[in-house]
């Protein structure tokens, strides 16, 4: 019969134990020194590693010939113990066991001593489920417990366990396993059973999915191996029905651009591929953490877990999204995965959410008419909102918002000579009715310097103004426009300016190339010289 790889590669001793060295460290030093309490508490996440450290705990303390406070794993209590067969060790379910006549039982077991033992150890797991009746019932045993008698408690949710059980025991907290750790793990057990491969991208993307618990790493491995020997990053998606990155970031594309109709035909596409929807929410939930971290840490590295080709995209989303909408969408999309669970159709319950993300003017919540706000209050500044206003009625606001392929074009650059307020040397005295200087400018150009020094270097002492749809620019460099014309230079621009001011412009940009000034001219000596080769008389006295 198979063995599943987290009973199979269950650690055998502290060693073993992956990530938690406060824990593992202080057992083995109790069990070297003799110093064991009589009842224990470990909390922590799943697969973190509580009922292995438990049974590990219980060998200890019974083995014939313990190891530097670790089981030897070859003595008769140690063997007995792992396989289950010495009763002195006994692993109860509180789940299923959890009323005042089991723990009775317990009362009265707990009272004979060990068969073939040193020691009674009883491990409850999940022990927050016991009845309040029950907890009763235990806590007298735990008040006069038998000297041969050791408790380990075990459970992920420790503030539902009385503070007067609490108090009596050694507590220790599991952290979450680092994701470095589970993928060397994987990669050591993938090593040792030479019976499949495991790429490390598709090891990292397992331990992201495990979200910190090497039992349910193991499951996710266990579940690619049946659906293909050689586990890769594509295998992991398919296997376990994940949606992959790349859905990610076309949603956010759609929310970013209020294309409600692409993002809701992207769900049933998602949906027809049987892809567990909340999951999808989870995964978008987080990507958007990872977005948030990556705006406001810059360097968050150690707090996101992605693939090392995702940094990139990340960071390039942060700069262009504003902290407000990244804010309000996760907060939309907790709202959503709260609501799911109590929900009849849970893809309505994410289209309709989607629908709302994808269209703020149907979002009346704070954190949205705030967003509007900030977005109200820069255009504002900027002078975009006057200018609208001076415009006829039936004429379409000046800041709509463009396609991606258009923003991406080459031609998102462009010279218009023919306008007289940028074709002439502009100065904010004459500038044409329906520019306003962009006030922000300086800003930008500070900015500019730091990420942008090639861009700064053209751009610097330039002009620029909002109006007509777009951002103007006057540049004396003589070559600013043939520059920005250049792939990918106008984007990096627009996209500083637009998580400046929460607006996204067309760019136009201008040479303006100082003329040498003229020598001056003695009018009267022309008027002279022209009466002179005319014939009329002159007067030089």
């Amino acid at each position: 019969m198979y063995l599943a790889l987290y009973r199979k590669w269950r650690p055998k001793s502290f060693e073993d134990v992956i990530s938690q060295p406060h824990i593992t460290t202080t057992l083995k030093n109790e069990v070297q020194n003799n110093r064991l309490a009589h009842a224990y508490l470990f909390t922590g996440p799943r697969g973190t590693g509580k009922t292995t450290c438990s049974k590990i705990l219980a060998m200890a303390v019974n083995c014939k010939h313990p190891v530097d406070g670790n089981p030897c794993m070859e003595c008769e209590s140690c063997k007995g113990i792992d396989d289950g067969s010495i009763l002195d060790v006994v692993e109860i379910d509180a789940a299923s066991n959890n009323g005042v006549d089991n723990i009775r039982q317990l009362r009265e077991d707990a009272n004979y001593t060990p068969s073939q033992c040193k020691y009674r150890v009883y491990i409850i797991d999940e022990v927050h489920m016991l009845s309040t009746g029950a907890f009763n019932a235990f806590l007298k045993l735990m008040e006069e417990p038998p000297s041969h008698v050791i408790f380990i408690l075990a459970t992920t949710e420790t503030h539902k366990v009385p503070a007067t059980i609490i108090s009596r025991c050694q507590r220790f907290d599991f952290k979450r396993i680092q994701s470095e750790d589970i993928v060397e793990r994987l990669l050591y057990i993938t090593k040792e059973e030479k019976t499949f491969t495991l790429q490390e991208e598709a090891a990292q993307l397992i331990a992201r999915l495990a979200d910190g618990g090497m039992r349910d790493a193991l499951s996710i491995l266990d579940q690619c191996i049946a659906y293909s020997s050689e586990v890769t990053a594509e295998i992991v998606v398919d296997a376990a029905g994940i949606v992959g990155r790349d859905y990610l970031f076309e949603i956010t594309d759609y929310i970013l651009a209020h294309d409600a109709a692409g993002a809701v035909t992207l769900v049933d596409k998602l949906y027809s591929m049987s892809k567990d929807l909340q999951g999808l929410l989870e995964e978008l939930i987080h990507h958007f953490r990872n977005i948030m971290l990556t705006k406001a840490l810059g360097k968050p590295e150690k707090l996101v877990e992605v693939l090392p080709n995702e940094q990139e995209q990340l960071k390039s989303y942060a700069e262009k999204i504003p902290l407000t909408v990244v804010l309000r969408t996760i907060s939309e999309l907790q709202d959503c995965l709260d609501k799911m669970g109590k929900s009849i159709d849970r893809r309505l319950n994410l289209e309709l959410y989607l629908v709302k993300l994808c269209t703020p003017s149907l979002n009346t919540t704070n954190d949205a008419l705030v967003a509007r706000i900030d977005k109200l209050e820069a255009m504002i500044q900027n002078g975009v909102v006057m200018q609208s206003i001076s415009q006829q009625p039936t004429q379409k606001t000046v800041v709509a918002k463009k396609s991606k392929q258009e923003i991406a074009s080459p031609n998102a650059v462009t010279t218009q000579p023919e306008q007289p307020s940028v074709s002439e040397p502009m100065e904010q005295s004459n500038v044409d009715g329906e520019l306003q200087p962009f006030r922000d400018w300086a800003e930008v150009l500070e900015i500019l310097k730091d990420k942008e020094p090639p861009i700064y270097g053209v751009l610097q002492g330039s002009m620029a103004y909002v109006g007509q749809g777009g951002l103007w620019i006057v540049s004396t460099s003589g070559f600013a426009s043939t520059f920005m014309k250049q792939e990918g230079q106008a984007n990096k621009l627009l996209d500083i300016v637009e998580t400046k001011i929460g607006v996204r412009y067309r760019l136009r940009v201008k040479d303006k190339i100082k003329k040498a000034k003229e020598p001056n001219v003695n009018l009267l000596d022309d008027v002279l010289n022209n009466a002179k080769q005319l014939g009329v008389p002159v007067n030089e006295g």
